[in-house]
């Protein structure tokens, strides 16, 4: 059968046209996928999207098999987790998949997002698009604390407990929040299912927002490693096939690395109170979160009133919203600003110390550590970084990306 002028066969062509005609779908792919024109120069570290759009899509497969067979209900749920591990075909793999699904998830992310903050994707005109990322953040962590919850062991019980009697600071409405969450005078069954069904809807809004993500990153394109815009079709090159085979080895070492955790050290990221089943008259020994939660627990035990603590945890991701706004430099990259790099590298650095003593017992030194890892976070942001971008003097940038691509190579010939 003779091949017509768009390269397909007569029925297929056919068919093609026809669906073409009434939806666009296949034009739409192409012109936003193998078509879409990306910066040359782009890392490695700009696999952390496609890595992350991986981990929900697993995670979204993985929880809808383990819905079929999980009970929301205090009485059930906890042996219900048990029969999936032991009686459901491959009901073990499902779940330590969903689980170490969750925490390659937020790894993913967070690079993701410091990548961003480092290169300074954030600044304009991209701040939509920096919305929707911190955003999509928000509704992650909420999609994962009552994801912790389902199981009903001692640390989903005990976890619920605490987080969500943090509401009740808030003035005037704070415990009539709490109930509305609670669906009563304490966390029960209620809370349980309504607990339940959130976390099965929150990934498909999730999976919307990253819609709405992908489109506001194709508006103006993705920012790369200099910072510079795009001043011409020799700063660009094709998304396929160049960044999807860059792509491709990106999955294939997140499988590995997914591989590890999930056959050979599945729990290592979990807390072993939880596979106690919960019991309201025995309180553990040291509540702690999941370990994606620890940095911001951190910062709330770290403040002694209850009201200032839980204002500055939530005020700590809500200061990425006014980060375009307190970053004033018109140099986008850390590359040309050594100032700013070596602020960020610390304020990384100071993050991950507040992970590491929001697991650590609220007794001393953990918790003089912790106040003055909170107080160098809010002062990087409010203090540091305005000075910096104000009164630093940058590098000479690359008057484009071209140009930049052409030194970064002829360098790695010699």
């Amino acid at each position: 059968m003779a091949n017509t002028p768009n390269g397909k066969t007569g029925v297929v062509s056919a068919i093609y046209d026809w669906i073409e005609h009434r939806l666009p779908i296949f034009s739409f792919f192409k012109h936003y996928g193998a078509e879409y024109q990306v910066p040359k120069n782009l890392s490695y570290s700009w696999n952390y999207g496609s890595l992350a759009g991986l981990a929900l899509i697993i995670q979204i497969i993985t929880g809808l098999f383990l819905a079929m067979q999980y009970t929301p209900h205090t009485l059930l749920a906890f042996d219900s987790v048990e029969r999936i591990m032991r009686d459901v075909n491959y009901g073990w793999l499902l779940r330590y998949m969903h689980a170490v699904g969750a925490s390659m998830f937020f790894i993913v992310v967070y690079l993701h997002m410091a990548r961003s903050m480092y290169y300074g994707s954030y600044k304009s005109p991209r701040e939509i698009l920096w919305f929707f990322g911190i955003i999509i953040f928000i509704t992650m962590m909420a999609t994962a604390f009552m994801g912790y919850v389902l199981p009903w062991g001692q640390m989903s019980f005990w976890g619920a407990q605490v987080i969500t009697n943090l509401f009740s600071a808030i003035p005037f409405f704070g415990q009539d929040i709490v109930t509305w969450l609670w669906g009563g005078y304490t966390v029960g069954n209620p809370t349980l299912n309504r607990f339940f069904a959130l976390h099965y809807l929150l990934p498909f809004i999730i999976f919307g927002l990253v819609i709405l993500h992908v489109v506001a990153l194709h508006i103006h394109g993705s920012n790369n490693p200099t910072g510079v815009e795009i001043k011409s079709g020799n700063d660009t090159i094709p998304f396929h096939p160049y960044y999807t085979v860059k792509d491709m080895f990106g999955v294939g070492l997140f499988l590995i690395l997914f591989s590890l955790f999930l056959f050979f050290m599945p729990n290592v990221l979990g807390h072993p109170d939880n596979y106690i089943p919960a019991n309201p008259m025995v309180t553990p020994a040291h509540i702690v979160p999941e370990w994606y939660f620890l940095p911001f627990y951190a910062i709330l035990r770290s403040i002694p009133d209850k009201l200032a603590g839980v204002s500055a945890m939530f005020g700590a991701i809500m200061i990425w919203f006014v980060l375009p706004w307190l970053d004033g430099s018109t140099v986008k990259s850390a590359r040309y600003r050594p100032l700013f790099k070596i602020a960020t590298l610390l304020m990384f650095i100071d993050f991950i110390v507040l992970g590491y003593i929001g697991g650590q017992p609220a007794e001393e030194p953990y918790i003089s550590v912790g106040q003055v890892c909170t107080t160098l976070y809010f002062l990087h942001f409010l203090v540091i970084l305005p000075f910096i971008s104000r009164w630093e003097t940058p590098m000479p940038e690359p008057a484009s990306i071209d140009e930049d691509y052409k030194q970064s190579h002829s360098k790695a010939a010699k």
